[in-house]
């Protein structure tokens, strides 16, 4: 196979052979040229790991894009049913505040795709070498600068999308496409981007997005956005050169400006990230590599205006979006705990049941949670009656994110989703508080472990390394505490870390912070 940077120059309209393999149906997989294609249509092909033993039985990931998180009632449920219809009858929330429909069959892939498109809702650019998923703050709007943040988010999320042809030809239309070697994307070019590239927004001092982690970030202070650039989670295990790494903040920009100025980090991704290196292609080793100054003379000749100074910010906490609030509006709004972001069984049953007669706005949090939104006061006792024994948790829990990992993510070395939960019941023994604990099946940080108090990471089957130290305010990454640890000594390893916070502590003092303070990190 041709490597990734000539398939995209050969076929600019990721077209490949996706309509004739899905008319194909003699095979239930694509040709693996048209899997890496797949992925900027917002597909992963993948096999169901737990059965590779028995025979390899291929199975497909689809995300949905979803500016922000916010989906209409109508669009919620629609892809519920989807859900049930084509994959295995659960929505998976990610922590970009997306959705995922896994265990797709190669036989239902066009209907479901072309189902979500049905809602006005899309899973181009969900995965690929572009702007992924716009990530804003979940809750409702509080005032008038709640709503400008989530407009900008909007207009961000569209004016970064791919405009190839080809995905609404093969997923809506369900026509045959020739490849087009001419097509060249206004933004994106021939080749699009080196690596993914995402982008948030924030309100302080609410850090619920973990904005330092995005390649770009845009945090509001008074009439425009102070801007973020370089940040990223992923490495490579016993790879120095791969790292995760904190944005630096570049400089105030005005709120007008938002637009051209995302469009001109990522054109500065686009044309000096590393094309030799995948490992090694993402923002923030441009950041690393040639510097603040450097970034900010270049971005400020593409847009062709000097950024000011950055404007003081301070971030204190992420979101608790739990439980009941009121809205500005007067209507009400409700946190839901969704275990690892899995939306399955009962509780699926009871979010559908609230969403069909209540008709809320649903809110996807970058916690892989769910807020029910614009209730009526008079109907909170009805939604709680539905949601009776589902959507709660303790602290701990819901402070707590994991990966898909096994059995579907074809990167994961280490359980997660399945696994965490179990720990969290142990460690439950030991402190009945908030600690934020994230844990991934490999060092790709798609939970932002590198950012937790407790950060876990798979290093190969059954086995982990323990990181130690992130804040509450997600400004600051963790250190590496142990190397490797069989999963079930996790345990072992935090008892006496706990106990000993416990005992120590000075008052108010996270966990995190009484690591950094208290607890010997090797060299």
């Amino acid at each position: 196979m041709k490597n990734v940077e000539e398939l995209k120059q050969n076929c600019p309209t990721l077209a490949g052979t996706i309509s004739a393999a899905l008319a194909d149906t003699q095979t239930d997989r694509f040709t693996d040229e048209d899997a890496t294609f797949l992925k900027a249509h917002g597909i992963y092909q993948g096999d169901d790991r737990d059965m590779r033993k028995t025979g390899k039985k291929y199975i497909f990931m689809v995300r949905v894009r979803i500016p922000g998180g916010v989906l209409a009632p109508a669009q919620y449920l629609a892809l519920d049913d989807l859900a049930a219809r084509y994959g295995n009858n659960t929505l998976r929330v990610t922590s970009r505040q997306g959705l995922q429909f896994h265990h797709v069959v190669k036989g239902g892939l066009w209907q479901l795709v072309k189902g979500v498109n049905d809602t006005l809702l899309t899973t181009l650019a969900a995965c690929g070498d572009n702007a992924r998923n716009v990530m804003a703050p979940p809750t409702p709007a509080s005032d008038e600068l709640g709503a400008r943040v989530r407009a900008h988010a909007r207009q961000v999320a569209l004016a970064l999308a791919p405009q190839t042809p080809a995905y609404h030809a093969i997923w809506i239309d369900g026509v045959q496409v020739v490849p087009d070697p001419s097509f060249t994307d206004p933004l994106y070019g021939k080749s699009y981007l080196p690596r993914k590239f995402k982008v948030g927004f924030a309100i302080p001092p609410v850090n619920d997005v973990d904005i330092f982690t995005h390649c770009c970030g845009f945090i509001a202070v008074a009439d425009g956005y102070n801007l973020l650039a370089g940040g990223g989670m992923g490495r490579s295990h016993g790879n120095k050169a791969t790292y995760p790494r904190l944005a630096d903040v570049i400089g105030f920009l005005p709120a007008g400006k938002v637009v051209e100025v995302a469009k001109a980090v990522l054109t500065i991704h686009r044309d000096y990230g590393s094309r030799t290196d995948r490992k090694h292609a993402r923002l923030k080793y441009v950041l690393a590599d040639k510097g603040v100054a450097w970034f900010r003379q270049e971005l400020e000749t593409r847009v062709g205006f000097r950024l000011e100074e950055a404007r003081p910010f301070v971030f204190t906490k992420q979101g608790d979006n739990f439980g009941w609030h009121r809205q500005a509006d007067g209507r009400m709004y409700c946190g839901v705990f969704v275990e690892t972001g899995r939306i399955q069984g009962a509780l699926k049953a009871a979010l559908h049941a609230v969403v069909e007669k209540f008709q809320p706005e649903i809110r996807l949090t970058p916690g892989n949670n769910v807020i029910l939104a614009n209730i009526a006061p008079a109907d909170q006792p009805a939604v709680d009656r539905l949601l009776a024994g589902h959507g709660s948790g303790t602290a701990l829990r819901r402070a707590s994110m994991a990966c898909v990992a096994l059995p579907t993510c074809g990167l994961a070395v280490a359980e997660a989703e399945r696994y965490l939960p179990k720990l969290i019941l142990e460690i439950e023994k030991l402190i009945d508080e908030e600690i934020v604990i994230r844990m991934t099946g490999c060092p790709n940080g798609c939970a932002r472990p590198y950012m937790a108090e407790i950060g876990l990471v798979g290093k190969s089957p059954g086995l982990y390394q323990i990181w130690l130290g992130g804040n509450v305010a997600s400004t600051r990454l963790n250190r590496l505490y142990r190397e490797a640890v069989k999963d079930a000594d996790i345990i072992n390893e935090l008892r006496p870390l706990i106990t000993r916070y416990r005992q120590e502590r000075q008052a108010g003092e996270r966990f995190g912070d009484w690591c950094l303070r208290a607890v010997e990190f090797p060299q």
